[in-house]
């Protein structure tokens, strides 16, 4: 029976990147689970590849077709932004593991969706001061840097990854991105002795 990673934490903490890197070691032969999103793609992103990207009436399609196993819609500075789960085929579980990237609220309709058991929690975390110089760095990048939604979405993680909604949450381990390469081979050994 195959397995979901879900990797989870506040924005900045490393997320894609340590997503990256055990998909290019390979060692656990992952398959990815492409989210959709309705925000505009950043610089360097590929449509089908960090997400499936859509709009609105896209979103609407495959909620009509009963498709949606999570979405979350956040009001930004531009206009509502929606990430969303489908059950688009991608995902089966009889014989291939997967990871994905998502927050608490999507990794508890997973759960719902999927069971439990099926799922591998992986939470990372990192100083807020850290995250912030981050989250600037690669904003300072983009074509049309979005500052005033970076602060939003910073201020936002506070509550969506406060916590009490990770003890809710029942995730119980998390993993701090103070070194990539020693989180990484902690979470490597997490998932290694969760499979």
């Amino acid at each position: 029976m195959g397995k979901i990673v879900y990797i989870m934490g506040k924005s900045s903490t490393g997320k894609d990147t340590i997503f990256k890197e055990l998909l290019r070691k390979n060692t656990f032969s992952f398959k990815t689970i492409v989210s959709y999103t309705t925000r505009p793609i950043r610089g360097g992103e590929k449509d089908g590849h960090e997400y499936h990207f859509t709009d609105e009436a896209g979103f609407q399609k495959l909620k009509e077709a009963g498709k949606i196993i999570e979405d979350r819609c956040y009001e930004t500075v531009h206009g509502p932004w929606r990430y969303f789960t489908a059950d688009d085929g991608q995902i089966d579980l009889k014989s291939t593991n997967y990871i994905t990237i998502g927050t608490i609220e999507s990794y508890l309709k997973i759960c719902e969706y999927y069971g439990r058991d099926s799922i591998i929690p992986v939470l990372v975390d990192l100083d807020d001061g850290i995250r912030l110089q981050r989250a600037l760095n690669r904003e300072k990048k983009q074509q049309h840097p979005k500052y005033e939604e970076m602060c939003r979405r910073f201020l936002a993680d506070s509550a969506d990854f406060s916590d009490i909604k990770i003890e809710e949450a029942g995730i119980t381990r998390r993993f701090y991105n103070n070194e990539l390469k020693d989180c990484l081979k902690e979470i490597e050994d997490y998932i290694a002795d969760n499979m």
